[in-house]
This record gives C-alpha cells, structure tokens and sequence, in this order.
C-alpha cells in the first residue's frame, strides 16, 4: 500500500480487442483538482468474471469506468476489479485521509475519484465520465464506518461478495418466476464462484428444482467435490448424461457450442434460457445458425434498479447483503487465496486466468 501520493503510478492493461494482451503502464500522477481524493489500492481480486468484463466491455461499457493511460489508438483497455482502497489525499472534508473504500477499482496503485452523495457509510464517484454508467458500479462503502467490518475478511470480500451478489438476483428472479415451471436448473460453467454461489442459493429453498452444473472433464472432480450440484455433467456428455425433463438454463459461459448442444438435447423440455456471463469469452462468435432458443440477458445492476421499485432498497440490500454472507461462509471453505504483491505479479498469472485453466479452487488477491 502507498503511504502517501507518489510522482508515478502503475496499471494493469490488456487488448480491447485481443484480451491474450496485457502490459503494465507507469504513467505521471496528476495533481487532484478541488472535490476530488487520491486513493491508494490496497488489494484487490482477479477472477474469470474480471475477464467477462473485457469480452461484455463494448456494449456494457465496462471500458468506459478506468480510461487507459499511454492508449492514443484506443487498443488498450483496462478491466475493473473489485478490491480495497485509502484515501491518501483529499480536498473533501467529508472524505478524510485515512478513509478506506470497498468497490469498484482499476488494478493499478491509485485511483482519483470525485465523491457525491456521501454519507456515512457510502459516497458516490461523481466523475463525469462515470455518470453514464450503471450506478451500482459507482456506489462505495466507507467500511471504517461499518460496525462488523473485519479487516481479515478482504480477501474473501472481494473474491466472493461481488459474484455471489449476481447469485442472489439470479435465485431471486428464479423464485419469483417460479423457475420458469422447470424440474431441473442447469446451470453452465458450474466451477466459477458466481454459479457455485447460486447453486448455494437454490439448495437453500426445499422446493427447488434439481440443480444440474456443465462444467469442463478437467474441474469435474472439483465441482463434484462442493456438493452443490445433485448432478455433474461435463460438456462432452451433455447428450448422454442430461436429462430430458423441463429445465431451465442458466448460462455463465457464453459459448455457442454448449447452447446448441443443449438446444439440441432439451428441445422442447427447454422452459427458459438466461445469459448471465461470458467466461468462455474466446467462443462469443457464433459459426452457423444460432438456435431457435429465446435468450434472456440478464445483467445484475438492471435487474437490481427494477426489483427495488417493487421491494424497497434496504429490504434488498439487507436480503442481499445476508446472502452474500451466507453464500461465502458455504463456499469459502474450498477457496485457497493466493496473495501476489504487485501488479507486475497479476501479469505472472493473467494468461492462465484468460485461457481458462486457472484452478478454480484458487481466489487471487493482488496488493498492489
């Protein structure tokens, strides 16, 4: 962690349009301006969904919240993580030095930040060119305010409260909808924390549907061994091993193939089919005909704005925030954190995480 403002900071980029690309850029600190605070990022974690980020980036924006430094033809793209930060400088009263943040940040050393709306526990960036985008991204809690904050949960904040939150609304939408009739969920990418997190989630309502993961024959072992799923099917057997009863599909891969092949299988026993996110990112071009299946976007901060106008803001985020509590005390205990201090250290493991053969039983931590 930095003490104090340096001259020089660092950060992590990758290729906008090639996400196998990465370098590490030191650039000038700029001096803050009147309402802004210079934060020092303290750790943060690296995980599959951080990749999603960069294949959704275009058309959710994601390349919008951290702009690049050193990018004058626009190749270089940073993607954001979530993670810890202090405030190392302030021109805000309210946002003193020593303040500490949870959020939204780049992987980089430091962040400048323009607060709004603060309050005790929370405050907004109100960097212009921020306000475009999905607000749950912009919101930030000043955990030193917070009664049960523990600095020894970081770690397993990061790694697991922004994923696992995705998981309370996919389980919520479920519930409401009544899983769309099914007698089975099938859930893909079924190693990735977001899918083990709501895997969770349904097996704590005693009439849900039977929970199915797709996963990879290399973490078959793994996701068997959370005893989440009451069955594994790997991706080649799909054809062999699904059931064909009515099911509905909840997709974190994003690849094509394994949406035709399940097309293929479940045909009309297929009741709903959401994509939620895109951890195959290399397959998201699609060769042939795609299927016939009517596939529902599903992405959290929206889904988040419209539930609230029927269930009041800290109902939601009481429900939500127990979850995501619940969900990471049953699910922490087969995470191994893996702690790299520095962000040349992420660059050491970036290429395994974007080919996908990262263990999935390993949370990374970068301090940077």
């Amino acid at each position: 962690m930095n003490d104090s403002p340096t001259n020089t900071a660092r950060e992590f980029q990758v290729g906008q349009r090639d996400l196998t690309m990465f370098r590490v850029v030191e650039h000038d600190s700029r001096a803050i301006a009147e309402g802004e605070i210079r934060l020092s990022v303290e750790s943060f974690a690296f995980t599959a969904n951080n990749i999603t980020y960069g294949a959704a980036g275009d058309f959710l924006g994601y390349w919008q919240f951290f702009p690049a430094s050193d990018n004058a033809d626009g190749a270089w793209g940073i993607l954001p993580v979530w993670g810890f930060a202090d405030v190392v400088e302030s021109t805000i009263d309210s946002v003193p030095v020593g303040d500490r943040l949870y959020g939204y940040f780049p992987p980089a050393t430091e962040v400048i930040m323009a607060p709004t709306n603060v309050s005790g526990s929370k405050l907004l960036d109100g960097s212009a060119h921020r306000q475009s985008l999905p607000p749950l991204y912009n919101r930030y809690q000043r955990v030193l305010n917070q009664a049960d904050y523990d600095r020894a949960r970081d770690d397993v904040t990061s790694l697991l409260s922004p994923l696992h939150l995705t998981s309370f609304c996919l389980v919520d939408q479920l519930k409401q909808q009544h899983f769309y009739g099914a007698k089975q969920v099938v859930i893909t990418s079924a190693s990735s924390k977001t899918s083990l997190g709501t895997a969770f989630g349904l097996g704590e309502i005693a009439d849900a549907p039977r929970i199915v993961g797709l996963t990879s024959q290399r973490n078959r072992e793994f996701v068997e061994g959370t005893g989440l799923y009451d069955q594994v099917v790997t991706y080649g057997s799909i054809a062999d091993a699904l059931d064909i009863e009515l099911a509905t599909v909840i997709d974190m891969a994003g690849n094509p193939e394994v949406t035709v092949a399940l097309d293929g299988t479940l045909g009309s026993s297929l009741a709903h089919y959401i994509a939620v996110g895109i951890t195959h990112w290399e397959e998201l071009g699609w060769k042939g005909e795609r299927p016939a299946i009517p596939i529902e976007q599903f992405f959290a901060p929206t889904y988040i704005l419209e539930r609230v106008k029927s269930m009041p803001m800290d109902s939601f985020d009481h429900e939500s925030r127990a979850f995501v509590a619940r969900a990471a005390e049953a699910t922490s205990s087969w995470m191994d954190i893996e702690r790299r201090s520095g962000i040349e250290q992420l660059a050491e493991v970036y290429s395994d995480i974007v080919s996908g053969i990262y263990p999935p039983g390993v949370g990374l931590i970068v301090v940077a």
